[in-house]
């Protein structure tokens, strides 16, 4: 009962034009900013890690727009309940689907590796219109069961499958061989039981995901590497393919993985802010 009348509320909301979501945002900012602190110190914390040459004025700078595009986040993945096909077509803008495109045409799938970087929700719906063509999120439940479930029925509006990362497997079985898309978030933090394997990710021991990279070579998927970026104007977004890797089964071990971590780490380096910083990316530590 209590999901249901969450959901409502959220449906709700999304109703609201954007204008009207947006200064529901500037308000969110300052209760999260100003009179909460929501995890300012673990943003700041992470950005001094990060970033050891920028000085203490230019970190908090970083900080607080990445506080002050946070809850634009909020609302426009509420807003993701309603919004139309061509608003959505309109607001996030894909610059090169021609990239995606000439692996379909070759009879490949994909596997899609991004970040959360600017608004991946917004993205998530956007790369459901790219094509027809199965399309697959692989995603890591949340602790909220109630809450990851309306999440997941605003992420499949538009046609996706919600795909847990434990069931990848089976379900690229069934693809095999045939044109599809599988969108892998790849900078989230594994448990200890899901990986053992570290790497250098904005200068700090990081303990990652590998699961890219077998699904990559035991499915002989090529790596494309989606960029999401936001525009100048409010609400809006461009969104970029490259693809980092054309044959999996020809790269090295970890290659794949060091690939993608490398790609989002330029892809943060170029504007800071839009990284999901109070995010604790860092609470694993290598095991003596």
């Amino acid at each position: 009962m209590k999901e249901r009348i969450f959901s409502f509320l959220l449906y709700t909301i999304s109703l609201l034009p954007f204008w009207v979501l947006y200064r529901i945002s500037d308000f969110l900012f300052v209760l999260i900013y100003y009179v909460f602190g929501y995890r300012k110190k673990v943003v700041m914390e992470n950005l001094r890690n990060s970033f050891p040459e920028k000085s203490a004025t230019e970190l908090k700078q970083i900080a607080k727009r990445f506080f002050r595009f946070f809850p634009d986040i909020i609302v426009e993945t509420i807003k993701g309940y309603s919004v139309s096909r061509g608003e959505l077509l309109k607001r996030v803008e894909i610059t090169n689907p021609e990239e995606i495109n000439r692996h379909f045409e070759q009879g490949r799938g994909v596997l899609c590796v991004t970040a959360h970087y600017t608004n991946w929700e917004l993205g998530i719906h956007r790369l459901s219109l790219l094509t027809a063509l199965p399309r697959l999120i692989i995603y890591k439940p949340l602790s909220s069961a109630s809450f990851g479930s309306i999440l997941n029925k605003i992420r499949t509006r538009f046609g996706v499958t919600m795909v847990p990362m434990k069931q990848i497997l089976r379900h690229l079985v069934k693809l095999k061989g045939k044109p599809h898309i599988s969108v892998f978030v790849a900078d989230q933090t594994p448990g200890y039981q899901d990986s053992d394997y570290f790497t250098n990710f904005l200068g700090q021991e990081t303990l990652v995901f590998t699961g890219t990279e077998r699904i990559a070579k035991s499915m002989d998927l090529p790596v494309v590497f989606c960029t999401i970026r936001r525009k100048k104007r409010r609400g809006y977004y461009s969104v970029e393919f490259v693809t980092l890797v054309e044959d999996p089964k020809k790269c090295a071990d970890k290659e794949i993985i060091e690939k993608h971590t490398a790609f989002t780490e330029k892809i943060i380096r170029e504007d800071p802010a839009y990284w999901l910083w109070s995010h604790r990316r860092w609470k694993r530590k290598r095991r003596s």
